[in-house]
């Protein structure tokens, strides 16, 4: 299934085709979860990979090996790609592992009285809108991205594959209280590893011994998880992502945005997302002052 050139508008959304079918995504809403089973959620280029391992590895009790052999799709699948029934079930992992990039309002429905354990993981938006871009400029399946102001643009507009990342953020962490949902940040995971493992861990009531805990910052740290084939996407073939562009897991570092931002851009940047957060009151890092460990 290539369909690389293929966009799918569902709910207004637009969605990768080589990816998403109208069946698949509608699918996504009537899914029948169950009490057992574990949904990761994010925008995308928020961390999600790097969860995916984190969970792997907590439910492993820090043994890499299923991390080590088994493609992160296959064991945390993606619950809206056409793929999902068939990974689901081939998936070795116990309980269920269940990814989405769904914002709430598909979603939710779907979610409602079930005790299902929700993780949901964010980045602050300025390295999601840089990290995004560059993943445009290696993805042949997503449209080409254009200059940075033009993408900046489309970001701030909502107008990007898989929507708006402020209704996606605003949507799933208003329901923190309604849902069984553990919110944790890309800043987190970067400047506490071992912090944000541990209250995975007993989010999930998998608690670790100190061994297995170690074994997890270990296997899960930026450095480590870039030279996984499992994850890195390094299996995917080049015509559908152009690895001679960039890297899938390409720096892991908070505050990249600076690369890309001018002074002119920050500032149109902020107007958008002052107006857009009133009724927010999430506190974002946009830089790291003291990192735990250098990331390549």
């Amino acid at each position: 299934m290539a369909r690389l050139d293929v966009t799918e508008t569902f709910h207004g959304i637009s969605f990768p085709g080589h990816l998403h079918t109208q069946d698949s995504l509608q699918g996504a809403l009537k899914f029948q979860f169950q009490d057992t089973d574990i949904l990761i959620v994010s925008y995308p280029k928020s961390g999600t990979t790097w969860m995916q391992e984190i969970v792997t590895l907590i439910l492993s009790r820090g043994d890499p090996h299923l991390s080590r052999t088994v493609p992160n799709w296959t064991r945390t699948p993606w619950l809206e790609q056409y793929y999902f029934t068939a990974m689901l079930q081939a998936s070795p992992t116990t309980p269920r592992v269940i990814t989405t990039h769904l914002p709430h309002h598909l979603l939710g429905p779907a979610l409602q009285g079930s005790k299902a354990r929700v993780i949901y993981v964010s980045r602050n938006p300025k390295d999601v809108v840089v990290s995004f871009y560059h993943f445009h400029k290696m993805a042949n399946f997503l449209p080409e991205p254009g200059s940075f102001p033009e993408f900046l643009t489309r970001f701030l507009e909502g107008k990007l594959d898989f929507g708006s990342w402020f209704e996606h953020i605003k949507g799933w962490t208003a329901r923190e209280a309604a849902l069984n949902l553990l919110h944790v940040t890309f800043e987190q995971m970067s400047m506490d590893l071992r912090g944000a493992i541990d209250s995975v861990s007993v989010f999930l009531q998998c608690g670790l011994q100190e061994e297995e805990l170690s074994s997890c910052v270990e296997h899960s740290r930026f450095c480590s998880m870039k030279d996984n084939k499992m994850i890195n996407y390094s299996l995917v073939p080049e015509e559908i992502m152009d690895h001679s562009k960039g890297s899938f897991m390409r720096k892991g570092q908070i505050g990249d945005w600076k690369s890309l931002f001018t002074e002119e851009l920050d500032q149109y940047f902020k107007g958008v997302f002052k107006s857009k957060m009133l009724d927010c009151d999430l506190e974002f890092v946009w830089e790291n002052v003291e990192e735990e460990e250098p990331h390549s």
